[in-house]
């Protein structure tokens, strides 16, 4: 089922159901376990957001996408943990990337890649 989406609902007691879509990695191979999970909170109406999908849809990559409007506690813990309130912040693995430009000032600088490989420096 390489690169179709899977969808996967995300419930929690007292909260509604929302669904969550997940990219099936397009060009990874299947033994490829070292590639650390990328996590993507993210809101409705956001261009930064589906920018920042583009992107990882681009470069075959899957991601969990925690959409915040939704789900008031996750928004909580993101604010929490990055201090910031914009979204799309982004996750590789434990290493907090920041939103869609600082991503992008990674990629440019060739600093991405590295972190997508699960390198951490």
């Amino acid at each position: 089922m390489r690169g179709r989406p899977r969808t996967r609902a995300l419930e929690k007691p007292g909260a509604r159901a929302h669904t969550v879509t997940i990219l099936a990695p397009a060009s990874f191979p299947e033994s490829d376990v070292s590639s650390p999970e990328i996590t993507l909170y993210t809101s409705a109406m956001c261009g930064y957001c589906v920018a920042a999908k583009t992107f990882l849809k681009s470069k075959g990559l899957e991601w969990t996408e925690v959409r915040i409007d939704l789900d008031p506690d996750a928004r909580q813990r993101m604010v929490e943990t990055t201090r910031r309130t914009s979204v799309p912040q982004i996750f590789i693995g434990q290493t907090h990337v920041g939103g869609y430009d600082d991503m992008m000032a990674l990629h440019r600088a060739g600093k991405l890649e590295p972190l997508l490989g699960g390198e951490t420096s």
